[in-house]
């Protein structure tokens, strides 16, 4: 990790590079806007951009949102009523977006155990194109940061085309990189997916129908759901007899056999039913404005101490891996004051250069406010590494408040970001600090923001270590930072130590992210959990096959297949802070109404993800590509298109479209007949980037590539305009003018009409404003 200090000094914008972008073109649309006449009606009100809040965070999508992609701001007009306002010379680039009108909305969400299906349908009308042209429609999603967009619906009424996502997997990898560059979707910030339809009318009705998964978060023995479901007043149709209508859903199903106890709601939610496990709620309404807050909703399952069971249930019709499925939950029960483990504590905090500015101050005040919270029977060290090792102490010391003072001095005055990484290096400085521990709980927290070469060597290492056979051996809790790491490896590291891992792709959310990590490793209450699985199973494969410790911070839940009979009852042990044995019979029990196919794959994919990484094994990860064909959850070896039916004319297939068809594998034949595809992008994260690691390319960019012929040609072309209309604009032509003859001046006269009737000019400006 060598690289400029240029590029550090720019890491604090990077995150807001896109996003400032796309703000921009916002706020263009919105001035675009108010050439729209809307007849006897008062047109919509400006919108304001908060004092409070920069221009790109007042401008972001706050909830699906779709937008007017202009080029051409000729082609903006009420396409009813038309403004016969004068022509408008030029382009915009980039692009402006308008915000379309929407004119109905709906959310649905079902909350099973730990996550959340969330489905948002909605109606926008392209209302700012003129009737006769037409532009693209962006597309925007907010989800919560590591949210997971399970699949795509769009209608456009009047061309009478629609639009329905499918996964597909690819040939080989070379291919898969190749076309993928082609594709229209990306990131707009961490949460914030958005892609376009192509080519919609002015005056056309855009039916949207998006859903994606969420992680619930879960603090204090609650669960807490926080949907984006707010929208600016620039959405909201202009007419007062335009009814606008908005609906949410709400189901919770805990999946298990205990009362559901309702603790907060953002929207006057009604109660459609009520039983044991399983709540359901509706709240819909006329409107004259659209929700301006976000869904919030917090529940708790009722129990004073530990409990759990275990679900059975039978795979899906037509399932390639026809195992039955089983699914074991615990949860550490509301009674706060049940004692935890004694803590010895080892921070592991990456300090290279790539980690300077905003991320290291923000790693150093989630470490000092993770201090705080230690019990002065705790003990704690720190070790800062680079290329080097950076030692707080030779030994653990103990959480006194003087030794919290001293650290924080350390920490703040001493710690610099230089110099490039060696993970190995501080993680077996770790588990030497650690090797003499009792009657306590290890921990040894990495947190790091890049990638490096010995990552799978790393894991064989680290395994060897934390399977030595002691009574609690070092669990380890893995953080990464931005795009640039590999995820799977430190969720590999994480499930080898049975410890838990978590990651945040913006800077600003470091702190709260490691607060979280922080919380579920300081408040086990069970360790060494294992399960008495009878022997006469067979083909028994568990995820994750380490089984992590029950805290606070995360209720545990454990899946699996299995081919045989299953036992009525499954004994679980366990380790209480107090070194005494804990053991508990879960009772087994069919659960149709827990939609496995739903809950699982998530997880289930994640962790073979994993496993494939490490072993570099092409047959897990096809089975990879499998989970995510069936059951429409992304993966790294999957990508999403949208599949376009013309229900009108027939529309002819781009040679694209035909390359594309001949380089990936479908999971359904037929799909081309009648149909054009739009290829949405990647929703991975990839394996880490060791390049961009060492060269420290702020996340968010790309290296530089060798421009196609077609740019080369475009950019020459501009270069060519730009040169010339620099020479024949300085004040240098304008004074050598001043001498020309009469004879001469007639000449340059006669040339410069000629090359305006040639529109020539024209032709350079337009050149230069495709680049």
């Amino acid at each position: 990790m060598f690289s400029s200090k240029l590029l550090q000094n720019q890491r604090k914008k990077i995150n807001t590079v896109m996003a400032g972008e796309f703000s921009r073109s916002v706020a263009c649309g919105l001035t675009l806007s108010k050439r729209l006449y809307y007849g006897k009606v008062a047109p919509p009100a400006p919108a304001v951009m908060s004092r409070s809040l920069s221009s790109t965070e007042s401008y972001l999508p706050t909830s699906v949102m779709a937008y007017a992609v202009v080029h051409e701001p000729a082609a903006v007009d009420n396409p009813d009523v038309p403004s016969y306002q004068p022509y408008v010379h030029g382009r915009c680039d980039p692009p402006a977006l308008i915000p379309l009108h929407m004119h109905d909305v709906s959310m649905e969400v079902d909350c099973v155990m730990d996550t959340a299906f969330v489905t948002v349908s909605g109606v926008w009308r392209m209302h700012c194109i003129m009737a006769g042209r037409s532009c693209d429609c962006r597309i925007a999603i907010p989800m919560e940061e590591q949210g997971s967009l399970l699949g795509v619906e769009v209608d456009v009424s009047e061309s009478r085309r629609s639009y329905n996502s499918k996964w597909i997997t690819f040939a080989d990898s070379n291919d898969t990189q190749k076309v993928a560059k082609s594709g229209n979707g990306y990131y707009l910030t961490p949460h914030i997916y958005t892609f376009k339809i192509p080519q919609v009318d002015g005056g056309s009705n855009v039916s949207i129908k998006v859903s994606w998964s969420q992680k619930l978060s879960y603090q204090d023995g609650q669960f807490c759901l926080n949907v984006p479901f707010s929208f600016p007043a620039y959405v909201i149709p202009v007419g007062k007899k335009i009814p606008k209508r908005e609906k949410i859903q709400l189901s919770v199903n805990s999946g298990t056999g205990t009362e559901i106890l309702i603790k907060c709601s953002s929207h006057p939610l009604k109660e459609l039913s009520g039983e044991v496990r399983k709540l359901s709620f509706i709240y819909e309404a006329e409107v004259s404005a659209w929700s301006t807050s976000d869904l919030n909703f917090a529940y708790t399952v009722s129990s004073s101490g530990i409990f759990g069971g275990v679900l059975l249930q039978s795979p899906p019709l037509h399932a390639f891996d026809e195992r039955e499925m089983f699914c074991l939950y615990l949860f550490p029960g509301n009674n706060q004051n049940m004692k935890v483990f004694r803590k010895e504590v080892v921070f592991v905090m990456d300090i290279s250069e790539s980690m300077q500015g905003h991320p290291i101050e923000n790693v150093k005040s989630a470490l000092l406010a993770s201090l705080s919270k230690l019990n002065p029977q705790d003990s704690f060290n720190i070790i800062a590494f680079n290329g080097e090792i950076h030692l707080f102490s030779s030994t653990m010391v103990l959480a006194s408040h003087g030794s919290i003072v001293n650290a924080t001095e350390w920490l703040t005055s001493n710690l610099n970001a230089d110099g490039g990484t060696n993970i190995m290096l501080p993680l077996k400085q770790a588990i030497k600090l650690l090797s003499d521990s009792s009657d306590s709980i290890p921990l040894i927290f990495l947190i790091t923001d890049g990638s490096v070469e010995d990552e799978r060597e790393i894991c064989k290492v680290m395994k060897g270590y934390l399977t030595s056979g002691r009574s609690v051996s070092p669990r380890v809790y893995t953080f990464g930072i931005g795009l640039y790491c590999n995820h799977y490896f430190l969720q590999m590291l994480a499930q080898i130590g049975r410890g838990h891992y978590a990651c945040t792709y913006n800077a600003d959310n470091i702190e709260l992210g490691m607060e979280r990590l922080f919380t579920t490793a300081f408040s086990v209450v069970l360790a060494n959990i294992t399960m008495a699985m009878p022997e006469n199973l067979d083909s028994l494969e568990l995820f994750p096959s380490h089984i992590p410790d029950l805290s606070f911070g995360s209720p545990l839940i454990v899946s699996g297949r299995y081919k045989g009979d299953f036992p009525d009852v499954i004994k679980v042990h366990g380790m209480l802070p107090d070194m005494r044995t804990f053991a508990t019979n879960l009772k087994v029990q069919n659960a149709k109404d827990v939609p496995f196919d739903r809950v699982l794959p998530r997880r289930q994919i994640d962790i073979i993800t994993c496993h494939a990484w490490l072993l570099e094994s092409k047959e897990l990860e096809e089975k990879v590509a499998k989970i995510s064909l069936q059951t429409s959850f992304p993966s790294e070896y999957t990508r999403l298109i949208l599949l376009q039916t013309d229900s009108g004319k027939k529309m002819p297939e781009s040679i694209l479209v035909q390359e594309i068809f001949n380089k990936i594998n479908l999971p359904t034949k037929g799909d081309s007949n009648g149909q054009k595809m739009v290829f949405v992008g990647s929703l991975g994260i990839g394996f880490g980037n060791l390049t961009a690691t060492a060269k420290n390319i702020p996340p968010g960019t790309e290296e530089p590539k060798a421009p196609e012929g077609a740019e080369i040609l475009v950019k020459a072309a501009s270069n060519c305009c730009s040169m010339l209309l620099d020479r024949c604009c300085c004040m240098c032509l304008i004074q050598a003018c001043s001498y020309m003859n009469n004879q001469c001046s007639i000449v340059f006269t006669q040339l410069c009409t000629a090359l305006a009737c040639f529109e020539c000019v024209n032709c350079c400006y337009e050149l230069c404003a495709c680049v």
